[in-house]
Formats: structure tokens, C-alpha cells, sequence
């Protein structure tokens, strides 16, 4: 069963990026992957004319960690000595230095990465947020477009420096690493293949190690069958209504759960990047008929999605991306409940999993958010790979190394921007019930709850990136809350910030305190619809006022149906003078939703993939809020009720 024909014996030296991640004046981080370790130098031309500035990158500014025999990444942190100038363009390049004088630049080896006649890309620092785009939520395989497109296309427009959004924040679910199509799944054991990305062993398996996984019949579609055979496989699966079963640590759609360090890591230089689509040809597996036309149908969906990706691959070159983690980036339900918590951790194979998920995100998102966490962890993974025996990962320090991981509690960060730019992790420091484990966890536990208000003290103005919403719909949360009391959190992925009495509550005293800023915006993804909410406490004349603003998905989307009934049945039983309102836990608040601009009469909700973008003014307050459709059809602008309308 061939995976691949090699299309080209020499490996480009890039493989992914540049991607700009965390950038301040005197800071600059990014992030890379090679075929190889790369002499790097950094070359910044901060205005035409005048001489550009080289900085030879050595190990202590380009850390590089190998994944593979041919596959290697490289963490690029810059502390400049002069700061950089603010709201104007500065180009960049990386020159790769060939060993014979030579040296070569990104309009070489990724010309894709360039805007019209550039010769290199260029960012801007911002010295205030005027402006961002946000948006959670692409999953390869899914019919819609892809929503980072449209930042391709507003940054192809060539705006001046000060009319450039100043970050990309992506709040959840950047990759699918529980719901993957046949045909990516095809192309990441080819890419394993083609790289020599570092094989494992896997304990309590069906199989042994990762070769035996990526070559067994069940590889495909039905991998839920390579858990263990054993009695005790039960505890790792959950049983609902009429016997049906769901894998306790993963989603319904998880027929193609990636297992692998080496799976996650392929899939996220696949949908990062379009080169490593040019070295590889897979050919489909040995399926059933019917998995036969499934495969298929995701194969066009996955055709339209890379032609996509030198697009994507230029926005993530020219604007900063911020990232977080929420449930797919690790696998569907993660940490919903205590008892999902000690069910999954409590086995060897689901334990792996998770921690080889978490691993790759650390590498890929987590390092370039916030690099000042993580040199204690990036030397446990250079053991990874010091083991005798060639291209396997050292099992024990693979353990350890999880293990540390799942013990970690720096995933969050603060941007010092204007205004404080918080971004909480909502996965890993839950408040568990006390009364009943099978219960939903509260999103942030007391202490992350009491850190996230020292964050806000004195803060005149704040922007939250929460993956999930604070002030969601009424009514699908009611229909959680019910499925919870019956027994089955998961059965409804049964995560926001209402569904635990402790979390919500101290959240909602944190937005009422007197010291913490006057004006909120929470930027939150998740749900796979869009909406905006103004949100005012009730017998309050001074503040604050809070906007959620929720953009999902990137590429993803609602079932438009069910999301049609759910907007209509919201208005109807919890409209502002519904005694329903008073059962809610935010009935001491007033919620105001705005209206997309061109929705059918009465929708709060709007139901299409693309990317959230947020206008500021002076005090840190949004002025204007978009939500741009991958459809290609106009901007869709979410109006407040007392605003005018151009329609």
C-alpha cells in the first residue's frame, strides 16, 4: 500500500514560515521550520534608502530542534539593542547563508510570501491596538472557504502603515488534530515519510510504535479500533442513549484521531504552509467502497483548501499571529469534566495522545506567544530525540516530558499593548465540581480567576481573548445545562462560562469591581457563528461597559438550520422582558445584542466562515466591528441598535 511518489529528491530549506508571532520594539520572535539547520541572519530595512541592519542569528537567538531526519524547527527570538520605530513598514528578510559567500533571501526560497513587485515582507508596530483581526475555528476539510483568505485579500490592498490591522489573533481550534479528512491524513503519513519526522513507541496500543500504526488496516477510519484490546478499554469510552458509544477522548468525528508527535507536527506544516504539499503524491489507501466516496468528497474539499495555503502562508509572513489553545488544537471535550480528566490521563495510550498533542502546540503556538515561559521545557525536548537507536523518540523522556506539560500553568499571556491585550487559557486550569465529577468544569479555577483581576487592576480599558464566550446564547446554553443535568456533558460539548455556579460568578464580580477597567471587549471563537453583544450592569449609572464580540469559524460553520431555530427560539424566550432572563445567571446585567448589517429581519447570529475585524477608538472602546465572509460576498458590519444603518 504505497503512501507517496517522491516528487523532488532535494528538500526546499524552508519547509514553513517565516511566522511572525510576538513583536515589540525591541523584540522580535518568529518561527521557522527547515530541512535542515539554517544559518540564518535576520536583516531588517526600517526606510528605503537608508542601510539595512543584519543580525547573524546564533544558537542563543535561533534555537533549532530537530522533529525528523530532515525536519527541523527553529525558534527565532531577536532583543534589538535601539528600538524599532512604530506605525511605519519595516521590511525583513532571512538570508540563508550557502557557505560559499552566497547567501540567499525569501524572494528565492518562498516567493510566495511577497506582495505584488516586494522584495521581502515588511510589518508594522502599532503603538496603539487601532485595530485587529480575530477569528477561531479552520478546519481543513470543511466545504466553506477559507476566512484567512480575506486577510490575504485586505492586506493585498496595500492600506498605509497606520491602516494595517496590528495583530491576527487566532482564539481556538487552529488545528483539527480530532476531525481529520482521509485524504490529510493520506498526506501526513506521507510527509512523515518524506521528512523522517521521529518515530515512538506507544504503550497500551494495539500497536507497538507509530510504524505499525500508520500501516495498520484500522489506520484509516477506524481508528477508534486500534485502542487497547483489553477489558479496561471500556473506561476509556462513554456509553449514551441506546448503547451508543463515544470515545470519551475524542469527538464523534474522530475516526482519524491523530496518535503521533510526528501526525500533529505534519499537519500543522500542512496547513501552514504550501511547500510541503509540492513534495509529496499520495495515493489513496485500501478502503471500503463506502469510505471510498467519502474519501473523495473530502479529497475536493482538501484540493480547495491547499490551493489556498500561499494566501494564508503570506498573512502569516506579514502580520503578527497571537494563538490559544481551545479543544480540537488537542482533542474534542478536553478537560470538559473532572471525570473526563481522570478517565483520559488515567490511561497510558489516551494519555500520550493528549501530551504528543500538547507537545507540537508548544513547539508550533504556545513558544511564540510567550517565550519567556518555556526554556525549561524546550530543554526537556531536546532530549526527545537523544536516544542510540536513529529516528525514534526516547520514550522515557517523552513521558517526563508530558508529564511536566500537563503539570504546566503558564499558557496564558499579556500583550503590555494599548489597551492590555489578556489572553486566558480556559482548557488547563479548570474548576472542577465538587459534587459530582461527571459535571462541567468551570473554565478558569479561583486562583487563574484571582489572577486574571490583579491583570485588570487600574486598567482603563481591556480586550480578553476567552476561546469560548462569556455572554453566549441564552438558550444554547439552557440546552447544555440540560443535557448536563441528565448526564451527558459531553454529548453537547457542554463548555461555557455559565455551566459551573463558581467560575461564573466570580467572573461576573470581576467585571463589577470598582478598580478593574471601565470598558471590556471579549474576543471569543468556538461556537461556529458570529455575534455581538453590549452588555451593561443593571442600577449602574458609571460602567462598565462590555462588548462580546465573537468570531467563528475561520473555515467552519453552524448547521444553518439548527442555528436559524436556535436564533429565532433565543429572541423569542429571552427577549428583555422575558421573566426567563431573571433565572440566568447574568440577570443583574442588561444584554444588548447588535444586528449583522444584512441579516434577514430579527438575526443576532451570523452563520458564515471568515474573520472578525475590530476598529478602536481613543479609549479603547470598539468603534466599528466586521465580520468579513469567505464567501467573498461584501462585509457583513454588526450594528448597535441605536446606530444608523446603510442598508
Amino acid at each position: 500500500m504505497p503512501l507517496t511518489a517522491p516528487v523532488t529528491t532535494a528538500l526546499p530549506p524552508v519547509l514553513a514560515g517565516p511566522l511572525l508571532r510576538r513583536l515589540q520594539p525591541t523584540r522580535l520572535v518568529l518561527w521557522l521550520v527547515g530541512s535542515r539547520a539554517l544559518p540564518l541572519t535576520l536583516r531588517l530595512q526600517v526606510a528605503a534608502g537608508e542601510p539595512a541592519q543584519d543580525i547573524a542569528l546564533d544558537a542563543r537567538q535561533c534555537q533549532v530542534i530537530a522533529v525528523g531526519q530532515q525536519a527541523f524547527i527553529h525558534l527565532i527570538d531577536v532583543t534589538l539593542e535601539a528600538a524599532l520605530p512604530q506605525d511605519v513598514a519595516i521590511g525583513y528578510d532571512l538570508l540563508l547563508d550557502h557557505g560559499d559567500g552566497s547567501s540567499s533571501g525569501i524572494a528565492d526560497w518562498a516567493p510566495h510570501l511577497l506582495y505584488g513587485q516586494a522584495r521581502c515582507p515588511e510589518f508594522v508596530l502599532h503603538s496603539r491596538l487601532g485595530q485587529l483581526l480575530h477569528g477561531s475555528c479552520r478546519k481543513p476539510h470543511h466545504p466553506a472557504n477559507d476566512g484567512l483568505l480575506c486577510v490575504d485579500r485586505l492586506l493585498a490592498e496595500a492600506p498605509a502603515p497606520e491602516q494595517r490591522p496590528a495583530l491576527l489573533m487566532m482564539s481556538g481550534d487552529q488545528v483539527y488534530a480530532d476531525d481529520v479528512a482521509g485524504p490529510m491524513l493520506r498526506a501526513i503519513h506521507a510527509l512523515i515519510a518524506c521528512l523522517g519526522l521521529f518515530d515512538e513507541h506507544l504503550e497500551g496500543a494495539v500497536v507497538d510504535d507509530s510504524a505499525a500504526l500508520y500501516g495498520h488496516r484500522a489506520s484509516y477510519y477506524h481508528r477508534a479500533e486500534l485502542l487497547p484490546a483489553l477489558k479496561s478499554n471500556e473506561t476509556l469510552r462513554e456509553r449514551f442513549f441506546g448503547g451508543v458509544k463515544k470515545p470519551i477522548f475524542t469527538s464523534s468525528s474522530a475516526d482519524n484521531h491523530l496518535v503521533t508527535f510526528a501526525e500533529v507536527l505534519a499537519m500543522y506544516l500542512l496547513v501552514w504552509s504550501p511547500l510541503p504539499w509540492t513534495l509529496i503524491a499520495p495515493s489513496p489507501p485500501q478502503l471500503l467502497p463506502a469510505e471510498q466516496a467519502r474519501y473523495r468528497r473530502e479529497q475536493q474539499h482538501i484540493d480547495g483548501f491547499v490551493a489556498g495555503l500561499g494566501g494564508v502562508a503570506r498573512v502569516m509572513a506579514h502580520l503578527p499571529c497571537l494563538m490559544i489553545f481551545d479543544d480540537h488544537d488537542i482533542t474534542d471535550d478536553w478537560n470538559l469534566s473532572a471525570q473526563w480528566e481522570e478517565t483520559a490521563y488515567g490511561h497510558p495510550f489516551s494519555r500520550r495522545i493528549i501530551g504528543n498533542a500538547l507537545l507540537a502546540y508548544m513547539l508550533c503556538q504556545g513558544w511564540g506567544n510567550n517565550p519567556d515561559a518555556f526554556p525549561a521545557l524546550l530543554e526537556q525536548t531536546r532530549a526527545l530525540s537523544g536516544t542510540p537507536q536513529q529516528g525514534h523518540l526516547n520514550a522515557a523522556a517523552q513521558d517526563q516530558l508530558i508529564d511536566e506539560l500537563l503539570r504546566f500553568q503558564h499558557w496564558h499571556y499579556v500583550l503590555p499593548t494599548t489597551p492590555a491585550l489578556v489572553v486566558l487559557d480556559t482548557r488547563t486550569r479548570r474548576w472542577r465540581s465538587e459534587f459530582n465529577l461527571g459535571q462541567p468544569s468551570g473554565l478558569l479555577d479561583w486562583e487563574a480567576l484571582s489572577e486574571l483581576q490583579q491583570e485588570l487592576l487600574d486598567h482603563p480599558s481591556a480586550i480578553i481573548v476567552s476561546p469560548a464566550p462569556i455572554f453566549g446564547v441564552k438558550l444554547i446554553e439552557t440546552v447544555q445545562k440540560v443535557f448536563s443535568w441528565c448526564g451527558y456533558p459531553l454529548l453537547v460539548d457542554a463548555e461555557n462560562w455559565m455551566a459551573h455556579r463558581g467560575s461564573a460568578q466570580v467572573i461576573l464580580n470581576i467585571f463589577r469591581h470598582s478598580r478593574t477597567p471601565g470598558s471590556y471587549v471579549v474576543l471569543s471563537g468556538d461556537v461556529h457563528y458570529s455575534f455581538v453583544y453590549e452588555v451593561l450592569i443593571r442600577h449602574r449609572k458609571s460602567g462598565p461597559r462590555i462588548w462580546q464580540i465573537t468570531s467563528s469559524g475561520i473555515k467552519n460553520e453552524f448547521p444553518p438550520a439548527l442555528l436559524e431555530w436556535f436564533d429565532r427560539l433565543n429572541r423569542w424566550l429571552y427577549s428583555p422582558r422575558s421573566p426567563l432572563n431573571w433565572f440566568t445567571k447574568r440577570r443583574l446585567m442588561r444584554v444588548i445584542p447588535h444586528i449583522p448589517e444584512r441579516a434577514e429581519a430579527g438575526e443576532r447570529l451570523w452563520n458564515s466562515a471568515g474573520i472578525g475585524q475590530v476598529f478602536f477608538n481613543e479609549q479603547g472602546q470598539p468603534q466599528q466591528i466586521y465580520q468579513h465572509n469567505a464567501d467573498g460576498s461584501a462585509p457583513t458590519r454588526m450594528v448597535a441598535p441605536d446606530e444608523p444603518s446603510s442598508r
